[in-house]
């Protein structure tokens, strides 16, 4: 004989079950927290992992380690890449903190755009310079053209020895790409990247060897440099020296344009010897 299923009897809407009676509050749950026990340790609840030192221990308020504030940012200038300094304001004489710091007692450094440093600094040289900017180039990349890298820098070193178109540091390299091109091995000529301001990059660095002029290997490796930052949507520009107009005609004739004729002047930091000579690109 099969017995009747037993239903089961709707919960009462009210803590009494009758009608009208105040809703009875809801038990609270109570958690059992695991034990600690061999091989079984206890871990802390969030609250008490609050103030732990190293491995877990927990320091008491006073000891709780603070947060160590952000060191204050400094630098040193790096005289193996380039020589050159620039200055938000060079008549703000708070704008000359910075470099006497990065240069050091002594330091010399080539400014643009000064006109006389403060009373504690030294001229060390100055020279006519022209900027000359790309408005007309052709920029193509050079499939001849091979990219250089820190194991070149020897042969770079010997290469601009031999032509001086301005400094190159044994760390120049770094600052952006350099192309050179090679005869039987041998570098024979090159220009690269140096200075950079936000949409604009310098070519620099560009040289031949005497044996190999008037094939117009610069003028190439210039477009194939400036095919490369037309890539990045900047804009070339180059330097050179006001009585360099061996090197004026040739540029405005591939598209560069004079600019300006401001005046490079190299300055001494105060509070040492510094170097005795100049050098400017």
């Amino acid at each position: 004989m099969d017995r009747p299923r037993r239903t089961r009897r709707p919960a009462p809407t009210s803590g009494s079950g009758r009608a009208g009676a105040p809703a009875a509050p809801p038990r609270p749950v109570h958690r059992r927290r695991r034990r600690a026990g061999p091989g079984r340790p206890c871990r802390p609840r969030a609250a008490d992992r609050r103030g732990q030192g190293h491995h877990g221990q927990v320091l008491p308020r006073r000891q709780q380690v603070p947060a160590v504030p952000a060191a204050p940012p400094t630098g040193k200038a790096r005289p193996d890449v380039s020589p050159w300094a620039a200055l938000a304001d060079p008549a703000d004489l708070r704008s000359w903190a910075d470099p006497r710091v990065l240069l050091g007692q002594g330091g010399t450094a080539p400014l643009s755009g000064v006109l006389s440093p403060p009373e504690e600094w030294e001229t060390a040289g100055a020279v006519p310079g022209v900027p000359l900017v790309d408005t007309a180039l052709r920029a193509e990349a050079a499939p001849d053209a091979v990219r250089l890298s820190p194991a070149d820098v020897p042969e770079i070193l010997a290469l601009i020895s031999l032509t001086k178109p301005g400094p190159f540091l044994p760390h120049t390299v770094e600052l952006g790409t350099y192309l050179g091109i090679r005869h039987r091995s041998r570098l024979i000529a090159m220009a690269g990247e140096r200075l950079r301001s936000p949409g604009w990059t310098e070519i620099s660095a560009v040289c031949t060897h005497p044996r190999h002029r008037g094939r117009g290997l610069a003028t190439r490796l210039v477009r194939a440099v400036a095919a490369g930052l037309r890539e990045r949507g900047e804009t070339p520009f180059l330097h050179t020296a006001a009585s360099n107009t061996g090197a004026i005609r040739p540029y405005e004739s591939i598209g560069f344009t004079l600019r300006r004729r401001p005046s490079f002047m190299a300055v001494r930091a105060p509070g040492g010897p510094g170097n005795t000579t100049a050098k400017f690109s």
